[in-house]
């Protein structure tokens, strides 16, 4: 089964004063594999470091607030949605489209019913 990878472009949200190069949007790459994790996501984030957390907290807060540890999630109007990563080191609010979190949740069902056919394939030519 292959890795669900995602490209995408976000803000990284922050109360200290920028300048306009600042203002503009980063990379972000967003995982999924089946294999390995199926419950879980990741989101790379530009400074190399990776976050793992539900998949189905992700879902979840697209449409309410959600999630109470390292990974919190929410709607922020109607077209974005906000991720904000706890750690020793501080906060990271990330700004992202919501179209863009939920065309990678849908290509992640889908890696996950095509591993499940394919197993169910599998299973009926070992019979």
């Amino acid at each position: 089964m292959s890795v669900v990878e995602q490209y995408a472009r976000a803000h990284i949200v922050t109360d200290a004063d920028q300048v306009d190069e600042e203002r503009t949007a980063v990379p972000v790459v967003l995982r999924y594999d089946p294999d390995s994790d199926p419950r879980s996501v990741r989101v790379g984030l530009p400074d190399r470091h990776e976050w793992t957390f539900s998949r189905n907290l992700l879902e979840q807060g697209l449409r309410a607030p959600a999630g109470t540890g390292e990974v919190r999630v929410w709607p922020c109007g109607r077209v974005q949605a906000i991720v904000e990563f706890h750690s020793a080191h501080g906060v990271s609010v990330v700004q992202f489209e919501s179209k863009t979190l939920l065309r990678f949740l849908r290509r992640t069902y889908t890696a996950t019913a095509a591993k499940a056919s394919a197993t169910s394939r599998q299973q009926t030519v070992s019979h």
